[in-house]
């Protein structure tokens, strides 16, 4: 496992089906659901405030 994935395979798919889905919602769609939850425990881990994430993770 690398230094920024932060959730295992198993992790993510007990996760994945509580995440809302963007089907039918007016708007932009969501971005990535598996990218922001691990920004968000990336950020929580390290301690460090989101502008300081690795690019990896997008824009803050």
């Amino acid at each position: 496992m690398s230094r920024i994935a932060v959730l295992s395979d198993a992790q993510w798919a007990r996760i994945e089906p509580l995440m809302p889905s963007s089907d039918g919602s007016p708007g932009r769609p969501f971005n990535n659901h598996r990218l922001v939850v691990e920004g968000i425990v990336y950020r929580f881990r390290a301690g460090i405030p989101w502008r300081d994430l690795p690019e990896c993770f997008g824009s803050w």
